[in-house]
C-alpha cells in the first residue's frame, strides 16, 4: 500500500463537536481548548458558526471566542501560523466575518457549504443550490478583498440522509465549481456517515484524476456507523493528505435542545440516537497514523490529554478509543 509519508491534520472540536452538544459549552472552556489545540500543534482549527445564534446558541458567544483567542497570551507567539476558520453559511454570516476580520480580530478563513442534495443544501442554508452559488460568486471576493481565505464544502458526497443515494460525479462538478469562483481550498464531507471505504477510495481517485491540486483538498468523515478510520485509511490510499476531525469523534448536526430548551437548529435529527453520530475521533486517526509511520506534526500525547479533558467539558465518556488504551508502547519494556 502507498500512503503520504505526511499528512496536514485540522481540529475542529470547539465548532462543529461542540455543536452537537445539547448543553451549552462555557466561552472559557472553548477558548482554552483552542489554545491546547494549537499547543498540540494544530494549524487549522474551526472556532465558531457567525450565523444566527437564535436558532444554534451554541454560538451566541462567538465574538467573544474569537477575541479571547486572538488575546491569548499561551499562544500568541504561534498565532500568525495558524488559521482559525469559522462557518458562514449565509450573506449576513459573512459580513460579520468581514467586519471582525476588519477590526483585527476576526477569522483568517470561512466556510461556505453546498450539498449535492438539493433537499439537504435547502435545510442547511434555506436557499436553492442556484442562489447559493450565485451567493457565492458575489461574497468570495469581498472575503478575499478583507484579507480572508475561503473554503468551499461539498456535502452528501456519499448519500444524504433526506434523499438517500447520491451521484459522486456531482461532487467532482461542485468541486471544479468553487475552485473556478475563487475558493481557496474544498472540503469533501460525509455528513451523516454513508460513505464506505470502497467509494471512498473511488471518489477520491476519481478527484484527483480530475486534475485538482491535492493540497487544496480536505477530508471530513463522520462514522455513525462505525467506519470513520476504514474511510480515512481508504482516503489515505488515494494520495488524500489534508483530514479533519473531532476530539472524542463528537459532532454533527446542530442541536436543537440546549439547556432544556428546545431550539430550531437544523431540524429534526436525522439519526435514531443523536448520541452515538459523531465524526471521527481526532485521538484515534493520529495514533493510527504515528503507528504507520505518516508524520501527523504534531504532539501525540498532548492531543490524548486535551481529549481527556474534553470529555470532562462535556461531561461524559466520549468515542475515542486511543483515550482508554493510550498509545502502543515505541520501546521494548525489558521485561
Amino acid at each position: 500500500m502507498n500512503f503520504p509519508k505526511k499528512v496536514t491534520l485540522g481540529d475542529i472540536t470547539v465548532r462543529d463537536g461542540f455543536q452537537h452538544e445539547e448543553k451549552f459549552i462555557p466561552t472559557e472552556a472553548k477558548i482554552w481548548l483552542a489554545e491546547q489545540l494549537i499547543l498540540c500543534g494544530f494549524r487549522h482549527i474551526e472556532v465558531t458558526n457567525m450565523g444566527n445564534p437564535k436558532g444554534m446558541p451554541q454560538f451566541k458567544d462567538a465574538d467573544e471566542v474569537l477575541k479571547g483567542i486572538r488575546k491569548s497570551k499561551k499562544v500568541s507567539h504561534l498565532l500568525d501560523q495558524v488559521s482559525l476558520t469559522v462557518i458562514t453559511i449565509r450573506e449576513r454570516a459573512i459580513e460579520r466575518a468581514i467586519e471582525a476580520r476588519k477590526e483585527g480580530w476576526g477569522p483568517d478563513r470561512i466556510l461556505l457549504m453546498v450539498s449535492t442534495s438539493e433537499s439537504h443544501h435547502r435545510t442547511n442554508s434555506g436557499l436553492s443550490l442556484e442562489d447559493y452559488w450565485k451567493m457565492a460568486e458575489k461574497y468570495i471576493p469581498l472575503a478575499h478583498d478583507a484579507g480572508l481565505k475561503v473554503n468551499g464544502t461539498v456535502s452528501t458526497i456519499w448519500g444524504c440522509p433526506i434523499e438517500g443515494p447520491t451521484e459522486l460525479s456531482k461532487a467532482i462538478e461542485f468541486t471544479q465549481r468553487w475552485l473556478d469562483i475563487g475558493a481557496n481550498d474544498v472540503e469533501h464531507a460525509d455528513h451523516d456517515g454513508s460513505a464506505s471505504p470502497d467509494r471512498v477510495f473511488n471518489y477520491f481517485s476519481m478527484l484527483l484524476d480530475s486534475g485538482v491540486r491535492v493540497e487544496k483538498q480536505i477530508v471530513h468523515f463522520h462514522t455513525t456507523r462505525g467506519w470513520g478510520l476504514a474511510n480515512v485509511l481508504a482516503a489515505l490510499q488515494a494520495g488524500m493528505v489534508n483530514y479533519e476531525s473531532t476530539l472524542g469523534g463528537i459532532g454533527g448536526q446542530p442541536a436543537n435542545f440546549v439547556d432544556g430548551v428546545p431550539v430550531a437548529g437544523t431540524g429534526a435529527y436525522y439519526y435514531k440516537d443523536p448520541n452515538l453520530v459523531g465524526l471521527v475521533s481526532t485521538e484515534d486517526m493520529v495514533v493510527m497514523m504515528d503507528e504507520m509511520g505518516i508524520d501527523t506534526q504534531l504532539d501525540i500525547d498532548k492531543v490524548i490529554e486535551t481529549g481527556e479533558m474534553v470529555e470532562r467539558i462535556v461531561g461524559r465518556r466520549l468515542r475515542s478509543e486511543a483515550i482508554k488504551n493510550g498509545r502502543i508502547p515505541k520501546s521494548l519494556s525489558g521485561r
